[in-house]
């Protein structure tokens, strides 16, 4: 197994203006407390783009997480948007897809994708507002999701659903923006074999890094400094100087930077038996899940 020198988690926002309030970076070295990256005014996803442009200039050693889903359900129906003749065959295919509907949309918003007269069927853009081809429920779920509900590893929400606090379509959709513009200057595991050496992307949950570091399912959230000093101790991880400011976005990025550093040696985490070839290159993985 492969080794890191350095560990990132990058907490995104689907969020239409240019600078997230969302948007949190936070690194970890071999030695010392996870910091965050703190540009001013904030973060843009550009700036967060261009970020990646460089570690991946320099071969940064360096494993970076990102809190949103890479891909849209395909398995359960064999399409990522069945009765659209020319929905994507692949992952890859379906960040450029988006990326190109959204040309014109300013910083790397979907607004387009979600106003697209065949993609749009298959969204819950709001309480009264659904796509005839949504479905019922809470929507269609990759593999992956379905796998982390079964074990008691998860409680993930689809992509479809753009609805309530806890939805991720959004944010997962930008997301696949930056993906496909990073050109594949980056490997992202497991759409792309993990990488001997330099950086690599994965996505992750921050609710499971947090469920590690001692907080309950359901209230994994954390806002203060006792909060971050007790989840960071369950890590063996020292604490980083007192935050100006606690939000949830800083904390889950400052805490899942440790437990990535703890876990990613594990073996059991890049190869999972639930996680098929297919299902690698369809839907993809969240790390952790197991």
């Amino acid at each position: 197994m492969r080794s890191f020198s350095y560990f990132a988690c990058v907490d995104w926002s689907g969020a239409k203006v240019e600078r997230p309030d969302g948007i949190a970076v936070a690194i970890i070295g071999p030695k010392g407390p996870p910091v965050l990256i703190t540009p001013k005014p904030h973060w843009s996803r550009a700036d967060v783009l261009q970020w990646l442009f460089r570690l991946a200039a320099h071969r940064q050693n360096i494993l970076i997480g990102f809190d949103l889903s890479m891909a849209l359900p395909f398995l359960d129906k064999s399409s990522y948007f069945p009765a659209w003749d020319q929905s994507p065959g692949g992952a890859k295919e379906l960040w450029s897809g988006i990326d190109a509907i959204c040309n014109d949309d300013p910083y790397l918003n979907i607004s387009s994708f979600l106003t697209h007269h065949q993609a749009s069927r298959h969204f819950r853009h709001s309480a009264d507002q659904v796509g005839d081809l949504f479905g019922s429920g809470i929507g269609r779920l990759r593999q992956v999701e379905h796998h982390q509900r079964a074990t008691g590893q998860g409680n993930s929400a689809s992509c479809f659903n753009l609805v309530g606090a806890a939805q991720v379509g959004k944010s997962s959709l930008t997301g696949m923006r930056l993906l496909h513009q990073l050109s594949g200057a980056i490997p992202v595991w497991p759409f792309d074999p993990l990488p001997s050496h330099g950086p690599a992307i994965v996505e992750i949950y921050t609710s499971i890094a947090a469920v590690a570091a001692g907080r309950p399912k359901g209230r994994s959230k954390v806002r203060d400094q006792d909060g971050l000093e007790t989840a960071l101790g369950h890590l063996d991880t020292p604490v980083p100087e007192r935050l100006n400011h606690y939000d949830d976005h800083s904390t889950d990025a400052l805490i899942t930077a440790a437990w990535m550093k703890q876990v990613a040696h594990n073996p059991a985490l890049w190869n999972v038996p639930a996680m098929t070839d297919e299902i690698a290159k369809k839907e993809g993985w969240t790390f952790g899940v197991v």
